[in-house]
């Protein structure tokens, strides 16, 4: 460690503190939780891929390699790592403009840079995205996820989407002429049955109060407990199976999946390709690092489970990023739908995270050639339902509520998102943040002329002064550049909280100013910050500083 340095995060799995005191009943409940989301994850993860413009074995060698590590070496207890419908749009714009390959570089630097900015202490600095800039482009990423899925809900015979927005709908409406109802029927079906499913077997739903009046029929009450995806999933696969839809299948476009373990690739590498992927990597790290952080707080607020730690998770994913690309994997984060089901299936532990990752390599393992006959339409349809519910669509209604600046970086950030691409837009985001920031402080900075003779001029100076405010303290300066001989300027300091080096400059400018005609610059009541500042820069010695009185 380097002096001065913070010292480096430790490396301290949640894992190793929730198995003291581990008993029986608690596997039971991880392992049941860790069933049921494993089941949940099976038709996400594939959909996931497939959108991303992979194969399906891709999602699923994530969701099982990115979610045990996520778990066994996570800081939180109950959060479910995997691919992520946020990494869609930007996984598809890398293989679209730097090929395969360079989507694996682009991973692995992302899961080295993830570690070093948990190793660093540094998990905290995701915070500062504002809220607006998140909810504009998760909103974006949800209808561009949305736009991708209409090929397969509708059926058209298109060979490859293009990955901007504009191209996309041309591609769309030059082949709207291939319209398949019965792929638009099982998609229209699926999204239907999705939303249905939890609300009809919901405590207080007509139908489930009748049911449990009835007797005899726990088998069919125990189907409540089978995710909406899974009963989608198998029960839509198998209408199009029996009656020999003509539809597209995993089969039929993918040839299957492969019914084995994923073999070690090392990819090809080039450092001048390399150095085209610095704004892929840095998209995959921030926005990994967001989606897992926000998941973790998600989850603090719903699990009884001890508060996350954030740099152990950034850790944790930038191992698992590091590693999962050289398996034919894709990027990888935390789940917030899948941590809500991990947590309200019961689980307590990391465990149940692992459990869902040996859960889901059970099921390929055994059951992979099942997979070919599954139709592309149900599984676009899974991710129609997963995107409505990943916008935030009520915060357009509530737009009115907010300063205009809250709507300008939210609305440009969500337009940005769909018309170029995430990475223009969390810049353009970030970077409104900042000047509306700047603007928004440099209002809230005051320099008040109290009084002016021709031997004195009292000011207060209130709030930050930094480089957005200086231009406040140009009256002062216009009175300095014009004052008599022996003019005293006394500025009342008690209220200026703050103070930059701009700030300091400007002040270093007055004070000049005023030496030029024998007179003198008086600072009263410095608070700390600032009369550090001014200490250190050795301007404290060409001023006269005053202490407050005594109260």
């Amino acid at each position: 460690m380097l002096p001065g340095l913070p010292p480096l995060a430790p490396f301290r799995p949640r894992l190793l503190q929730d198995l003291r005191g581990y008993t029986r009943q608690k596997f039971a409940l991880d392992a049941g939780a860790g069933i049921t989301v494993g089941i949940v994850a099976l038709p996400l993860a594939m959909a996931f891929a497939i959108a991303s413009g992979l194969k399906p074995e891709a999602g699923l060698w994530t969701a099982i390699i990115a979610g045990f590590l996520i778990s066994a070496l996570g800081g939180t207890s109950v959060q479910i790592g995997g691919p992520a419908g946020a990494f869609i749009v930007i996984v598809y714009g890398i293989i679209e403009r730097y090929g395969l390959a360079n989507l694996l570089i682009s991973t692995v630097s992302a899961g080295v840079l993830l570690f070093l900015l948990g190793w660093l202490r540094l998990g905290t600095l995701v915070r500062y995205v504002p809220v607006s800039v998140v909810i504009g482009f998760t909103n974006g990423i949800a209808v561009l996820i949305g736009l991708s899925q209409l090929r397969d809900v509708m059926g058209l015979q298109v060979d490859k989407m293009p990955a901007d927005f504009f191209s996309q709908i041309g591609t769309l409406s030059s082949a709207i002429g291939s319209f398949n109802p019965y792929a638009f029927g099982l998609a229209m079906v699926c999204v239907l049955g999705l939303f249905l499913w939890p609300r009809l077997w919901a405590v207080d739903s007509q139908f489930r109060r009748q049911l449990d009046s009835v007797q005899g029929i726990s088998a069919l009450k125990a189907t409540s407990r089978v995710p909406a995806p899974v009963v989608a999933l198998v029960s839509l696969t198998l209408l199009a199976w029996a009656l020999r839809l003509p539809v597209d299948t995993i089969g039929s476009r993918f040839g299957g999946i492969p019914q084995s373990l994923p073999v070690f690739q090392w990819p090809a590498f080039s450092w001048e390709t390399a150095k085209l992927l610095v704004v892929p990597t840095l998209t995959i790290a921030l926005l990994g690092a967001i989606e897992s952080l926000l998941c973790a707080r998600v989850a603090d607020q719903l699990s009884d489970a001890p508060k996350h730690d954030p740099n152990q998770e950034l850790m944790a994913q930038g191992l698992a990023n590091a590693v999962v690309p050289f398996f034919g994997g894709m990027p990888a984060t935390g789940t917030i739908a899948r941590t809500v089901t991990n947590i309200r299936a019961g689980a307590v532990s990391p465990i149940a995270g692992i459990v869902h990752a040996a859960t889901l390599a059970g099921v390929v393992l055994l059951a992979a050639p099942l997979a070919m006959h599954i139709p592309l339409a149900v599984l676009a349809g899974v991710l129609l339902f997963v995107a409505w519910n990943m916008g935030e669509w009520r915060e357009f209604a509530r737009l009115k509520q907010f300063s205009n600046h809250y709507r300008l970086m939210m609305v440009s950030t969500f337009v940005m998102t769909i018309v170029f691409d995430l990475t223009v837009a969390l810049e353009l985001g970030l970077v409104l943040a900042f000047v509306l920031f700047v603007r928004r402080q440099s209002h809230l900075f005051s320099a008040d002329i109290d009084s002016h003779t021709e031997t004195s001029v009292e000011a207060r100076l209130f709030g930050a002064l930094f480089f957005g405010a200086v231009a406040k303290l140009d009256p002062l300066q216009r009175l300095a550049d014009t004052a008599p001989p022996g003019l005293v300027m006394r500025l009342d300091a008690r209220q200026l909280i703050s103070l930059d080096t701009t700030g300091l400059d400007a002040l270093e400018q007055l004070h000049r100013s005023l030496s030029k005609r024998q007179g003198r610059l008086v600072l009263h009541g410095l608070n700390a910050q600032p009369r550090s500042l001014l200490e250190r820069s050795g301007f404290s010695k060409h001023i006269h500083l005053e202490d407050p009185a005594p109260v």
